[in-house]
């Protein structure tokens, strides 16, 4: 039996280019790359990792799951434990309740550090905002060529429509990605095929392409109707799927970029949550805006941090990282104030906890001013300079 390895998002198009080649009697191996910047499931441990590079399998250390941080602290707990793909209703269920129901395999597989390399120093530059659209395409068509030598299957098949993306999903980008990841020819795109170049399964008469399409273009009702003729109904909306082309998003990585060269992952996990603050070079405030927020940020804390909250009053959980000082707990304090249901009193009281030392200072909810001047938010009329 022929063999596809494909890659898959868990998203609408990827999931019919695996259920249109299925169609068609070919078994395939499905891939869903991890990196720090998916929407939805980058926490997801990889309790299915295989590598297709010299890169060894994770065994534990910083990407291993570990039992959370309770506000006082504790022993261990420097990750925050996600839950495991397929729970809730998140991207990391469809990609595998679609997989059980059609009968394909997911294998997971962690580009962290590869891609936040890509996302320092992109080849072929940035998108709109900090995504390297193009390297980070011709990144995981070299992973899946060598996952696809390893499982000896024929080809690769891609979710892309022809001109759905503006950077990477045009006719001459999807020839020099190809070329630059070495698959030229042996990457089929199911649902443009009949608008692009013959592929090598296809003029090996692996793949009918008569039963492949000619879609084009950022519409999706011809994917829904798709969708409904070979049964998938169940299917997450449309949605960017990368936090690196959200311009705050992008802004907070540019700016710990500028400031720390070489994050930690744990850097990169915490600016997708709360409010942040540049305090000095080496030492920002982090303050959580809800409840699910206020545990991630205590969950991520280590030995070192300061974690703060209003005493008596519903209140942020506050996060101090970095070189801190006197002034840099007082300021963290007054923020962690204006943020609580204590912002309009004239003083508060905060708990300041750091690792088993537990103190408290009274402080002043901060005014705009201070907000104004650490925070760390893109302003519309304001452009990422691209590096």
């Amino acid at each position: 039996m022929a063999r596809a390895a494909a890659l898959f998002s868990g998203g609408l198009d990827s999931s019919l280019a695996i259920l249109t080649i299925l169609k068609q009697g070919i078994e395939v191996k499905a891939l869903k790359f991890l990196t720090p910047f998916d929407c939805d499931i980058c926490h997801i441990r990889l309790h299915l990792y295989v590598s297709p590079s010299p890169t060894p399998p994770i065994k534990g250390g910083d990407n291993a799951p570990q039992p959370p941080l309770n506000l006082r602290g504790g022993e261990g707990g420097v990750m925050f434990p996600s839950p495991l793909a397929g729970e809730g209703k998140g991207e990391g269920y469809h990609i595998f309740s679609v997989a059980e129901r059609f009968g394909f395999e997911v294998k997971l597989i962690d580009l962290s550090d590869k891609f936040i390399k890509i996302v320092k120093n992109p080849k072929f530059g940035y998108g709109k905002n900090m995504n390297p659209c193009i390297d980070c395409r011709i990144l995981m068509l070299k992973e899946a060529k060598a996952v696809m030598n390893m499982i000896r299957a024929d080809f690769i098949i891609t979710g892309e429509v022809l001109s759905q993306r503006p950077m990477s999903q045009r006719r001459d980008t999807f020839n020099l990605i190809d070329r630059e990841a070495g698959v030229t020819g042996y990457v089929l795109r199911p649902l443009s095929a009949k608008l692009l170049k013959i592929t090598f399964p296809e003029s090996k008469g692996i793949i009918n392409r008569e039963m492949l399409y000619g879609l084009s273009g950022r519409l999706r009702k011809p994917q829904m109707a798709l969708a409904e003729e070979l049964g998938l109904t169940d299917y997450p909306a449309p949605a960017g799927g990368c936090l690196l082309t959200e311009p705050n998003y992008a802004h907070r990585l540019k700016d710990l970029l500028t400031y720390n060269p070489a994050p930690s992952m744990r850097d990169i996990d915490l600016l997708r949550i709360g409010r942040h603050f540049r305090f000095s070079p080496s030492c920002k405030i982090i303050v959580g805006r809800n409840k699910d927020e206020n545990e991630t940020i205590a969950s991520l804390s280590v030995n070192g941090d300061y974690l703060l909250k209003i005493d008596g009053y519903g209140s942020p959980t506050t996060l101090v990282t970095g070189e801190i000082t006197d002034e840099t707990i007082s300021v963290a304090a007054s923020l962690c104030a204006r943020y609580s249901d204590a912002k309009n009193l004239f003083e508060a009281e905060a708990i300041v906890i750091n690792w088993d030392n537990t103190f408290r200072l009274r402080i002043s909810p901060a005014g705009s001013e201070i907000v104004e001047a650490l925070r760390i938010e893109k302003l519309k009329n304001e452009k990422i300079a691209k590096a």
